[in-house]
């Protein structure tokens, strides 16, 4: 009877452990994603993410960005241009994409997604992948 208990107990405790095991992951990833942002991307966007109004689209609190996962990897790996209204306000420049690898992809966009006001699941290198 207490091997059935242990063993119930331990399949409650599954989903927590998974949690912070998943945590942690998001976590790594993030302090190696911030190092990326700082080598690519801080010049225009800014250091805490607000960007230039009407120049450069600010990351923090973006809906933009915050609304299309698959578009935030296309646009880190091939670039945007044109327009697009970002909290409200129009925005009509260039990105240039970035020779990154996958790892490296999903690891800026989880620092960019998890910081400034933002909270998102983790981008795994697989889902970049898959866009890729």
């Amino acid at each position: 009877m207490k091997q059935i208990q242990t063993i119930l107990c331990l399949l409650a405790l599954t989903p927590i452990l998974l949690s912070f095991q998943q945590d942690d992951e998001l976590k790594t990833s993030m302090v190696r994603g911030k190092e990326i942002f700082i080598a690519n991307c801080v010049t225009c966007h800014m250091q805490n993410g607000e960007g230039i109004e009407g120049v450069y689209p600010p990351l923090a609190k973006s809906d933009y960005l915050m609304s299309d996962k698959v578009r935030a990897i296309k646009q880190v790996l091939e670039g945007a241009s044109g327009p697009m209204t970002v909290n409200g306000i129009q925005y009509n420049g260039f990105m240039a994409g970035f020779d990154l690898s996958d790892r490296e992809v999903s690891d800026v966009l989880n620092y960019i997604k998890n910081s400034w006001g933002n909270k998102s699941e983790a981008i795994t290198p697989e889902e970049v992948k898959s866009v890729r």
